[in-house]
């Protein structure tokens, strides 16, 4: 009544976001897509600087460093997977602590910093212990930078939309499609133009322009700081997390009630207050309901609300479903390893002497990702709405996402077979090891496109939307989580495969020759183990239980819960 007195025309967001000074979020001065927009130009940008040290990395470490092929691919493997498990950390700091939008702007301070190998004074021609090491270190500087601002960026935009608003909730489930679609953008730049010059030799080149775009994208981000909505930090979560399973643990033998009615909880109100949801019991986990029994005897210490404890069950509900993703990071990881030496070991002069960079040809999995998200929201999302009301759900595009995973590395595989079979044996000085055109690599790159959109989309939207309110930073980092475990994973695997088929005279699966290697069974490996984590990801997701909120003026038994995001 207070608000209306003050102005008619005066509307605060709903979900409990504050502006930059700590006060109820403006509707009309803050959010949307005006900033919701200049969050994906933030995106993109900081992908293409991020991209254009990555995605010639395996070739920079082959030509200039002079490691083999399977020693690049691991280590490529390894500073990705370490990248993306720096997001863990971004995460925990956001959602404790920092808040999400001083967690962007100081990581993405660290990402522009490193000057790495390539300028004047560290030639990247050099392979002295201090040049080496000053490139690693630089290196891991921009994992460490973009690691921890990647599953806050995209909290961050999701948080300029409110979900209590039936046109901005809309919005926010648009938004992390074309948060994808911007992130592969950014990267279109970097894996055409400077792959090309990087292919080249010119990794100076490379390297500055990187540098000077993230500090585009820095103070891009920072000119939109007077209208960002933000949310509050809740606090540390595992502190809250621990609690619940000492107190179950205290009270093991404390039987639990079949229905849940006598557990202790808080009205939806409360929680509304401290900027939280009221989270309604469910089955399953049980022996974590403990925590919320009250007994006679019982400790205030040793007492947790239901919403407490189904905090930690969702997070653990979770934890198969993200399990089952990490098999599919370890085929989208070999577009930035294996699939360049490949590309690089077959015919890659067109008419005139133009030389295609193996880089580039990440290419058409971009073009791939902008058709298929225009595909599935213009065409498949509807034409699935019509056959039930609710469309696909995550989990489902998900499976769909696997099922193009392990077509791609079919795909691979064959061409592979085909690549060898036009092979030029004993190539010493010849310009090509294959007759066979690179282009032939153009629909494994199409497959991980497509796959990628109903994946790592679904990902981004099932994560961040079943983690509690005080996780959302964390949802957004199990994706990045996923991606850095198939990265290790997949260096696991290339180097157990090397020292398992790498025997006396026999070269292995992945020599440094690849004419002489069987690259194509190591892809059908990967197909096999694919279909194998398809079918576990079908159990998990079959059973899963969605996470239900009550809202204020709600009870238990008098309405229907709905299944919202929290």
């Amino acid at each position: 009544e207070k608000i209306r007195d003050e102005s008619e025309a005066v509307e605060y967001t709903l979900d409990g976001t504050v502006d930059l000074y700590g006060k109820p979020a403006v509707r009309g001065k803050t959010g949307r897509w005006t900033l919701g927009i200049l969050i994906l130009v933030n995106q993109g940008l900081a992908t293409l600087a991020f991209f254009g040290i990555g995605v010639n990395l395996v070739l920079f470490l082959t030509r200039v460093v002079g490691q083999s092929n399977a020693d690049a691919a691991n280590n490529v493997s390894k500073w990705t997977g370490t990248v993306y498990l720096f997001s863990l950390l971004g995460a925990f700091l956001s959602d404790s602590y920092w808040g999400r939008y001083k967690t962007c702007t100081i990581f993405q301070a660290i990402f522009v910093l490193p000057r790495g190998c390539g300028v004047e004074l560290t030639p990247c021609n050099s392979h002295s212990g201090f040049h080496v090491a000053l490139f690693y270190t630089a290196l891991y500087m921009v994992a460490l930078g973009n690691g921890g601002y990647q599953p806050n960026i995209a909290s961050f935009g999701a948080d300029q939309f409110d979900v209590e608003h039936p046109k901005e909730r809309h919005s926010k489930i648009s938004f992390f499609s074309y948060f994808y679609l911007a992130f592969n953008l950014g990267s279109l730049f970097s894996n055409t133009l400077l792959a090309y010059y990087e292919d080249h030799g010119k990794w100076a080149l490379g390297f500055f322009v990187s540098a000077i775009i993230a500090l585009i994208a820095l103070i891009l981000f920072l000119g939109g700081t007077p209208r960002y909505r933000h949310y509050k930090s809740l606090g540390n979560p595992v502190s809250r997390f621990g609690r619940v399973l000492v107190a179950s643990l205290k009270k093991w033998k404390v039987p639990v009630p079949e229905e849940g009615d006598s557990l202790y909880e808080l009205d939806a109100k409360t929680y509304v207050k401290n900027g939280r949801k009221k989270i309604l019991h469910t089955k399953g986990l049980s022996v974590l309901d403990k925590a919320a029994v009250p007994t006679s005897s019982n400790n205030e210490k040793n007492l947790c609300t239901v919403t407490q404890v189904e905090e930690v069950k969702c997070i653990l509900r979770l934890l198969p479903i993200w399990v089952c993703t990490i098999m599919y990071s370890v085929v989208f990881t070999q577009m930035a390893s294996l699939f360049v030496e490949q590309g690089a070991v077959m015919k890659v002069t067109i008419k005139g002497g133009f030389r295609i960079p193996p880089a580039s040809m990440s290419v058409f999995d971009i073009l791939s990702v902008a058709s298929f998200i225009f595909i599935f929201r213009r065409v498949l999302n509807p034409l699935a709405i019509r056959l039930r009301s609710r469309g696909l759900t995550e989990l489902q595009r998900m499976g769909i996402g696997l099922i193009f995973a392990i077509l791609s590395m079919v795909a691979a595989g064959t061409v592979e077979v085909y690549r060898l079979k036009y092979a030029v044996k004993d190539c010493q000085d010849c310009e090509e090891a294959s007759t066979l055109s690179v282009f032939w690599q153009i629909p494994q790159f199409m497959l991980v496109g497509a796959s990628e959109v109903f994946m790592y989309v679904g990902q981004l939207e099932f994560f961040n939307g079943q983690a509690p309110k005080a996780l959302k930073s964390f949802g957004s980092a199990l994706c990045m989580l996923s991606m850095s475990f198939g990265n290790y994973m997949s260096s696991i695997i290339v180097t157990l495969l090397m020292k398992i088929t790498a025997r006396g005279s026999n070269p292995g699966w992945i020599p440094e020759d690849l004419n002489n290697g069987h690259l194509e069974r190591f892809y059908f490996l990967l197909a096999i183990l694919t279909t194998i984590d398809f079918m576990v990801y079908l159990y998990f997701a079959s059973s899963y239980k969605y996470v239900q909120c009550e809202e204020p003026g709600e009870s238990d038994g008098d309405e229907d819960s709905v299944e919202i995001d929290v």
